[in-house]
């Protein structure tokens, strides 16, 4: 059944083998398929009929009442046909895949397995003799050439065939690839038209393993996923020293918890950020938004009257309920935040303004203003029964990470199901195109700069209740880096409209817990910028790469 000396099949023999098999369960799937005649296929094509019936608007409605009770009858009897067809045709399908389960494996597939071994063998035996036999030829030609020209020329020669050489082997290789993936993938295109498109767990996981490693490819894997591996390592090796160097295990439930925590206001700030790079931008006043609105709740929630006045003025909120302070904070965080993400967006959208120069501005102003304003005190601690209000823990477990969560699904929502979300992505990807397609990008770049600001509003509040208050002008320096940074690690692009919500969430835990390690570990602070910086410089140099890769 195979050539003479050799597990290579030829095509004729790999038919051969082939044959049998399809001859028998081809013969049992048109004694199927006879059945299924006045049954199974009888049902899908009425109810289709009745389907396109309901949208049909051409006749009255008593025309389509006398219609759909015509085909239910003709439903029902061949529902009847079905039922009584059901037991036989599946002891035909029982029969065919007894078949496949005892032929296809030790008869057709495990021989093309072997033959595709031997393929991919001489192919790369090929490659190696031609390599050789190429540099042998260009050794005997260069040593005939005397002119720096010539032997320039020749030299050039002999790189693009040596290219032809491995872009042959290449193709060597996916043929014997393509040829296995097709003799595993019959099997299943068997059973397909047995059981009408109806697989098992196991044969849909088998199905995705294989489709997987025939489409895998090492570059691309590493381009996506080199940076995620690397630091899953890092955290590894950081697990594994904590112990030894401050006799204290990294991963426990309660510093899982307090990761989480932490992670969970920084988690608003980087999805407000993630609409921004999405249109391949940025924000650098971050921090800065995170300081003031720290500020502002502070003010309001404090206890008692503030320590701190706001140009002289000393304000005292303790009158009014506790539950009306906590909103009230939340309001003008978020107001005041938003007033200055929509200024900056204003000008980035009606200017063409780079995001980079619009909110470097804002970011100098509301430092100035609230550094001016308060003359950078801080205003002390929050009233204390709050944060047990609003973010109790519950049983040890931090419910401000319930915040995180509903951030995360609304953003999500957004994204992914909302017009606006849509037209994120199409401007962020070609806002040319998108304003041909009738897309208002000022709208667009407006509207994600005051999502952005809603959310920094919400995750400076969430600080404020988490640190108990201590809101100052200084507080939230340097935050703007870890919100794009973590954006970027997540995948979401800075040559904009590719990202997801999911990578967002990915990007702010690794960095949370990569802070919390090294603070754990008794890094210094200033190092743990290096890290970050590294991480940063990585992600987006893997960024280019796929999109240079793309074009």
């Amino acid at each position: 059944m195979v050539a003479e000396n050799t597990k290579i099949l030829t095509a004729e023999q790999e038919s051969k083998l082939l044959q049998p098999i399809d001859e028998y369960v081809s013969g049992i799937q048109a004694k199927i398929d006879a059945l299924r005649v006045d049954g199974t296929d009888r049902v899908v094509e009425i109810q289709n009929d009745i389907d396109n019936l309901k949208r049909d608007r051409i006749y009255t409605a008593q025309e389509k009442a006398a219609k759909l009770e015509a085909y239910k009858r003709e439903l029902e009897a061949a529902k009847a046909v079905e039922a009584k067809n059901k037991e036989e045709v599946s002891k035909l399908i029982a029969q065919a895949e007894s078949y496949l389960k005892e032929h296809y494996n030790t008869e057709y597939y495990q021989a093309v397995v072997e033959s595709c071994k031997e393929e991919k063998k001489a192919a790369l035996e090929n490659y190696t003799a031609a390599v050789a036999q190429l540099n042998k030829e260009h050794q005997e030609t260069v040593s005939k050439l005397s002119d720096q020209h010539e032997i320039k020329d020749e030299k050039y020669v002999h790189k693009n065939r040596l290219f032809d050489a491995k872009m042959q082997r290449a193709q060597n290789l996916q043929q014997v690839k393509d040829r296995q993936h097709a003799a595993f993938d019959h099997k299943f295109h068997l059973i397909d038209m047995l059981r009408m498109s109806k697989f098992t767990f196991g044969e849909s996981m088998a199905q995705k393993w294989e489709n997987y490693k025939y489409s895998f490819n090492r570059r691309d894997f590493l381009l996506r996923n080199g940076l995620y591996i690397a630091i899953i390592i890092i955290f590894i090796a950081l697990c594994i020293i904590t112990p030894i160097v401050k006799n204290t295990p990294l991963l426990t439930v309660n510093n899982v918890l307090n990761i989480l925590s932490q992670a969970s206001p920084r988690m608003f700030l980087a999805l407000g950020v993630a609409g921004l790079i999405l249109l391949a931008g940025t924000d650098l006043s971050i921090g800065r938004m995170v300081g003031m609105g720290m500020t502002a709740a502070t003010i309001v929630m404090h206890s008692g009257p503030n320590t701190g006045g706001v140009f002289g003025h000393i304000f005292d909120f303790s009158g009014i309920p506790v539950i009306v302070r906590v909103f009230l904070a939340l309001v003008v965080c978020i107001v005041l935040c938003t007033i200055f993400t929509t200024i900056a967006g204003f000008f980035t959208a009606k200017f063409k303004m780079h995001p980079f120069i619009s909110t470097m501005a804002t970011m100098l102003v509301i430092f100035g203003l609230v550094t001016y304003s308060t003359k950078g005190v801080s205003f002390g601690g929050i009233d204390p029964t709050i944060p047990g209000m609003i973010i109790p823990r519950i049983n040890g477990f931090p419910t401000i990470i319930l915040w995180a969560v509903a951030a995360v699904a609304v953003v999500w929502f957004i994204w992914n199901k909302t017009t606006f979300g849509k037209n994120l992505y199409a401007v962020g990807g070609n806002p040319e195109a998108a304003s041909v397609s009738g897309i208002s990008v000022f709208k667009v770049t407006v509207g994600a700069f005051i999502m952005a600001g809603v959310l920094y509003g919400f995750g400076s509040w969430l600080e404020c209740l988490r640190m108990t208050g201590s809101g100052s002008a200084a507080y939230g320096q340097g935050w703007e880096m870890d919100a794009i940074a973590a954006c970027v690690v997540g995948g979401i692009s800075f040559t904009g409209g590719i990202g997801k919500i999911s990578g967002c969430v990915v990007g702010v835990f690794i960095f949370t817990a990569l802070t919390y390690s090294l603070t754990i570990l008794g890094i210094d602070t200033n190092l743990q910028f290096v890290f970050s910086g590294i991480i940063i410089l990585v992600a987006v140099m893997l960024d280019c790469l796929k999109y240079v890769q793309k074009k």
